[in-house]
């Protein structure tokens, strides 16, 4: 299975979870969602190291990391946006930016 297909098939199974179990919601209630969510991660990240003065100690739990994926694909589902999609643009942006940075001329 292609990477592609792997991702796309993750989104449409969130959208076929909401629709299985009449879960649709306006997108500002989806960006909420997942604005709680990765908040809920943030809180375990500071207990965890005890406020960041232990980087080290990182306790994140899959359970958490899962209600974060499910929450986004949720929001690009609500959105119409196909989130492999999405990934490879942000991919490209990211790798231009790095090799913009190692270019000479780059003041670095």
């Amino acid at each position: 299975m292609t990477t592609q297909s792997q991702s796309q098939s993750q989104q449409d199974r969130v959208a076929a979870f909401i629709d299985r179990h009449d879960l649709e919601t306006p997108p500002a209630f989806r960006l909420l969602d997942l604005t709680s969510e990765v908040g809920e991660l943030a809180k375990d990240a500071n207990e965890s190291t005890d406020y960041g003065s232990a980087p080290d100690e990182l306790d994140l739990s899959s359970d958490e990391l899962g209600d974060v994926l499910f929450a986004l694909l949720a929001l690009a589902n609500s959105v119409d946006v196909d989130a492999e999609a999405a990934l490879d643009e942000a991919l490209a942006k990211y790798e231009a930016r790095l090799e913009d940075a190692a270019s000479p001329g780059s003041g670095q």
